[in-house]
């Protein structure tokens, strides 16, 4: 079979790295005025995860963090009265590479980049140079890539006797004021008089990149018996955020609340199309007579009641010349093992293939080097966001977003609508200069100038985590009457970093 899908090209004469971040954009001389409104900037704290840490290309690294939103947003403040806004920077990493060592181990992965020689996106082979020493805050980012909203409050998160078991997280591991402390009790310690709040993203995003590998749990109020993987119960998402805004606004601060984007915005699951398998006449036969036996049993099944027109329909593997969708392993079809059916199907527009297929569909099985993985293989549950998952995802998200909505006007809250924002990058975002953002994957050098994602198809790029920031500065001055200055993306790069061929 000839090679049915390449993800990315690369000019062959590319010979440069990255850039370094460009000169901000200077005061306008003509409205040099920058005032807070009803705000109070000295004391500002940023709570979230990992677009709050400025995560970008699979990694946290020095310069991602001082482009993150929450510095960007700092800098403006400092120009309305703000005070000093403190970063838990990596400064054992100064060439940018990413990732963590402790003890002399890898236990987080370096940044993402491009091969120019390969043609592909790939780890940078280098190793960490950041150790896991403790280095405590107090922290103005308080932005601790991986949580989720019930591990923000949970005592011991910061616990470096916890991280075998899971139960700690090594960048909070970093930071935490003591063992026992929550990231929420070391954000209330520093007296905010102004946040930004973003969390929920993981407690749906973990579910939506593993394929579904977890387990919806709606309606469990227990996270203490949640896997890695799941979807966090819309009411404890929901409950958690309420004392955490109580505790948050109790002495007056004000803040602005962000809403979760749906899964379907970001090129982590819209760069695959759902049919990327090109085959010729010859093998689209040869493939279905292969498949014969088994669309007979489907055939036997409807016949004797056992699932409807419906379903035998959807389960038919049918290939025809042309692009082919791939065929997978779909735990919500009716089980039909008793016949020896397996409950595999071929995928449709409704489903959605994660980034890392990539690397799998169309080549022999690891297992069964005769089977051609997504072909006459099919792929498992951990590539594949199916139409069943999809809906589970986006139904928690809409869950969160109106909780997220609600409590904005309960307590007088500004809105960073990112949901919708995401939303507008599909068909373009177009800015007040008129340039263009897209929710494309990396294509090809030309495309850098308009991207807003990094490479690892979830977080933003420099330019993205601007726009962010700019968001957040028109909800600020909207409610708040203040008139922080705004970002020209047009100043910064996009810090992807491309190898030169060898």
């Amino acid at each position: 079979m000839k090679k049915y899908f390449a993800l990315i090209f690369l000019l062959a004469t590319l010979v440069f790295t990255s850039c370094e971040p460009q000169f901000d954009n200077p005061v306008d001389p003509d409205n040099p005025e920058v005032t807070s409104g009803s705000a109070d900037f000295s004391r500002y704290v940023a709570v979230g995860n990992s677009l709050t840490a400025g995560y970008s290309n699979g990694t946290l690294y020095k310069s991602g963090q001082e482009n993150s939103f929450p510095k960007l947003l700092a800098d403006r403040m400092a120009e309305a009265g703000g005070g000093n806004f403190t970063v838990p920077y990596l400064e054992s990493d100064p060439d940018n590479i990413g990732g963590m060592k402790a003890a002399g181990q890898v236990i987080l992965q370096p940044r993402l980049v491009i091969d120019a020689g390969e043609g592909k996106v790939e780890r940078i082979n280098r190793t960490p140079t950041q150790e896991l020493v403790p280095n405590p805050g107090p922290y103005g980012n308080m932005g601790i890539p991986g949580a989720k909203i019930f591990h923000y409050v949970a005592p011991g998160y910061g616990d470096p006797a916890n991280l075998l078991q899971g139960r700690a997280n090594p960048y909070y591991v970093r930071i935490a004021s003591s063992a026992n402390a929550s990231v929420f009790q070391d954000v209330l310690s520093q007296q905010p008089t102004f946040f930004t709040l973003w969390l929920g993203n993981n407690d749906v995003l973990s579910y939506a990149t593993s394929g579904g590998a977890g387990t919806d749990q709606t309606g469990n109020p227990d996270p203490a018996t949640y896997g890695p993987n799941d979807i966090t119960d819309p009411n404890v998402f929901a409950y958690i955020y309420n004392q955490m805004l109580q505790a948050l606004t109790s002495n007056g601060a004000k803040g602005v609340l962000m809403t979760i984007p749906d899964v379907s915005s970001i090129p982590f699951f819209t760069t695959i199309p759902y049919n990327p398998v090109p085959l010729d006449d010859a093998t689209a036969q040869a493939l279905n007579q292969a498949y014969a036996q088994y669309n007979g049993g489907l055939q036997l099944a409807y016949a004797n009641g056992l699932i409807t027109q419906e379903e035998m329909q959807k389960r038919t593997v049918q290939f025809q010349e042309g692009q082919n969708p791939v065929v997978i392993i779909d735990e919500y079809l009716t089980d039909l093992s008793g016949l020896g059916l397996p409950s595999i199907r071929q995928t449709s527009m409704n489903d959605l293939i994660v980034l890392p297929a990539a690397s799998v569909i169309g080549r022999p099985d690891s297992n069964n080097p005769g089977m051609i993985m997504g072909v006459t293989s099919p792929l498992s549950d951990e590539w594949i966001l199916s139409e069943n998952e999809i809906a589970e995802v986006r139904t928690a998200t809409a869950q969160y977003n109106a909780a997220i909505q609600a409590m904005a006007q309960n307590y007088d809250l500004a809105v960073a609508d990112m949901a919708a924002r995401m939303e507008d990058l599909i068909a373009g975002l177009r800015l007040d200069d008129n340039s263009i953002y897209t929710a494309d994957y990396f294509s090809g050098i030309t495309t850098l100038p308009n991207l807003f994602f990094s490479l690892d198809g979830v977080h933003p790029n420099r330019k993205g985590y601007v726009i962010l920031a700019n968001e957040i500065i028109d909800a600020i001055n909207e409610k708040y009457g203040a008139s922080l200055r705004k970002y020209d993306p047009g100043y910064f790069d996009a810090d992807i970093l491309i190898l030169p061929s060898n």
